[in-house]
Formats: C-alpha cells, structure tokens, sequence
C-alpha cells in the first residue's frame, strides 16, 4: 500500500488532486491506534498526518492550544501540564482495547471525536473544539471556526467535522479550548450496590449542585468480587471536602462511601476511560448509548439472550460498554433490537474485520438521515476518495 505523508498543507492538497482523476481511494491515518475503529478500510492508499506536526499557537492566559494533526496527543497534554492546563473533555487512549502501538495524535481526536469519563460533565470533544483545517475532496484548503470562543451562524463546520471519522476531510490542524487541572482529585465508592441500584445513585448524584466530574458504575467481576459504584470529585482541597460530605449526606440511603485518593482510584478511571476491562479478551466490545434510567433494564434483556455478556456503566449510566463472544453476529440482532425499542445508539468498536463488515459497525440510520448524510459526504467529497464506507456502507 502507497503511503503518502505531506509535511505542508500544500502537499497534502497536491496529493488529493492527484488521485481524483483516477477515484483511487484514501485512507486516513494518524497514529495509527484506532485504526480498528470503523468499518474496515476500503482504500488502495493512505494519506498520513505523520509528517505534519508541532503546537502553533499556544496561550494559557487565553485557554487555547492550536496544533498540527500529527501532533502526539502526549506532547499537547504535557505542554498544557506544564501551565497548570489540560483538555476539558479526557481523551480515551484505544491502545488497551485494541492491542496497537503508536502515538495517539490530536487530529484523530477530534476527527473520531474521542471523550472520556469527564464528558458527563465537561462535554465531548467536539464542544472544545473551536477551529479546524482541513484538506476537502476538491484538493481544496478550508478553514472553519477561529482561535477564540464566539457565536456561531449558520453551518458549523467545525462540529460537523468532529466525528466524521476522516469521511469528509483531511485535518491539518486543530484549535481546542483548554482549562485548568484541578488542584485535587477524589472518589466516593459504594460496593456492593446493583446495576439498578448503582445507576440511581449516579442520577441523584449528578442531579445535584455537588458537581461530579465523572460517575460509573461496575457490576461484579469487573474489577473485583464486589460491585464497585464510582462518583470522581475534582476542584480546590476545601471544595471536595465540603461536597464529598454533602454528596454522603444526600446519599445516606445507599451506605457510607470510601472516600479515595491516590494512584490506584487513578489507574482505574483510566481503565473505565479505555476500556481496558476488555484489553486482552476475545470478545466483541460494544458501545451503548442510553438514557441512563434504560440501561439497566436494556443490560438484563441483553443478558436473557446473551448470557455470556458482561458489561460496566460510564456517564452516569449513559454510556454502557458491553463485551459479548465474537461469534456469530456477535449479537447484533439482540443488541439493536433491544436499544432500538429505548431510542439509544450501539456502536461495534472492537471486532474481526469480517464481522464489522456484516454487521455494520454504526446505529443504522432511517432513510431520510441516510439521504441526508450521504448528501453531506458528496458536498465535502464528491469523487468520494476519503475512506469510502468506513462509516456506512457505499458512503
């Protein structure tokens, strides 16, 4: 396979007018740790951001951090660390789940739109990020959105990129909106709770003025005997202090909490972030988005038909990964039967290249939504060089 690895934007816009003549396609690559992410790849060559790299604008007093698409993620955290800063939205690392090396860079997160635990709270990656460069199917250069905060009018570009999954452009560079680390970091755990249970707990909590930054809950046997029920505080010292004792008041029905700190709590939030539960297995991982109230019930009827399933809740139970055996459809038809009935949303993020060509990888769409997002992709790519059909099949 040609790999082709621009070090300018201008390069980058050569090399897809030379292959619109011949509609030979494009896959898009970064660092290469979620290339398992998306239907398989239906390209003939592949269009690397590898060479384009380096932060181009950077201001703390300002919240804002502009970098080329190839920038290693780890080098825009440790830049930001350095100032006190981070990205709002904890960018989930793919390499547990999917076994692959490399660095992940700061364009695949924001062209895969890739969050972590904080999103319950702080949002997606998407609403922090607030300008963008990318190569269009025309060879053409586009700029979208700016290096401040301001109102937008008319078509977002810039959140509509965000999770197109290289489908409508080559990102050259990305503009993100930053904020500062906390001061301190704590968890409250409850053991023991069920999923029903555990996911009411998680409701109440963040219905409350006591602000937790992340909220999960893990069944038994995911990360121990016992069911684990997890609420992350994040501020000033006196802060936590204040709203870990109120969040135990207001809970008191559900026990008294441990109240932990440290790098154990820490190393598990990230395996939560990454899905590392499942790094290793055989399985067939899952991403179910739900209102957190259906997932418990949706987990039990998934479990009737599939009773090999094993499962644990992010987002305060809006976000479900559920491993299943990678056999057969791995079941697909259950699964989106079942989330189908709640208005929720199943994603096939890990499995054999053969089976996420059957069963498609992404919520099936209505017609009209099909109709809608095909024409998206002809506007952006009309010869439809960019990773044709890693989304939906024949787009």
């Amino acid at each position: 396979m040609i790999i082709h690895t621009p070090t300018t934007e201008a390069q980058a816009c050569a090399i897809v007018k030379s292959v619109i003549d011949s509609r030979v396609p494009l896959s898009i690559r970064g660092g290469g740790t979620r290339a398992g992410l998306g239907r398989p790849a239906q390209a003939a060559s592949t269009l690397s951001s590898a060479g384009l790299t380096g932060i181009t604008l950077y201001e703390p007093s300002e919240m804002v951090i502009a970098a080329r698409a190839g920038t290693p993620l780890a080098e825009v955290q440790q830049t930001l660390a350095s100032q006190g800063q981070m990205l709002p939205f904890e960018p989930m690392d793919h390499r547990a789940l999917y076994g692959s090396e490399g660095e992940p860079t700061i364009g695949a997160v924001a062209a895969c739109n890739i969050s972590g635990s904080r999103r319950i709270n702080a949002g997606a990656a998407r609403d922090s990020l607030i300008g963008v460069r990318l190569v269009n199917g025309r060879g053409e250069m586009i700029k979208s959105g700016g290096r401040v905060m301001k109102n937008v009018t008319g078509l977002d570009l810039v959140k509509l990129v965000s999770g197109s999954h290289g489908t409508l452009g080559f990102l050259t560079e990305v503009t993100f909106r930053v904020l500062p680390k906390p001061e301190r970091i704590a968890t409250l755990q409850w053991r023991g709770l069920s999923d029903e249970v555990g996911v009411a707990l998680l409701a109440k909590a963040l219905g409350s003025p006591f602000e937790p930054m992340a909220a999960a809950h893990l069944p038994a046997g995911i990360a121990g005997p016992e069911a684990l029920t997890l609420l992350r505080l994040e501020n000033f010292s006196a802060s936590i202090d204040y709203r870990a004792g109120e969040l135990a008041l207001l809970l008191g029905d559900y026990g008294v909490p441990d109240r932990l700190e440290g790098e154990a709590i820490a190393a598990l939030w990230r395996s939560i972030r990454d899905a590392a539960i499942f790094a290793g297995s055989r399985e067939a991982v899952w991403r179910l988005s739900l209102k957190p109230y259906d997932a418990p019930p949706a987990v039990a009827a998934i479990k009737r038909a599939l009773p090999a399933a094993r499962c644990f809740y992010d987002w305060g139970g809006g976000l479900v990964w559920l491993g299943i055996p990678g056999v057969g459809d791995a079941g697909a038809a259950v699964i989106r039967a079942v989330i189908q009935s709640l208005g929720g949303h199943a994603t096939l993020v890990r499995a054999p290249d053969a089976l996420r060509t059957a069963v498609g990888v992404f919520q099936p769409l209505a017609g009209p939504l099909m109709r809608l997002t095909a024409g998206i992709k002809t506007s952006f790519d009309p010869a439809g060089i960019f990773e044709p059909g890693r989304m939906y099949a024949g787009i």
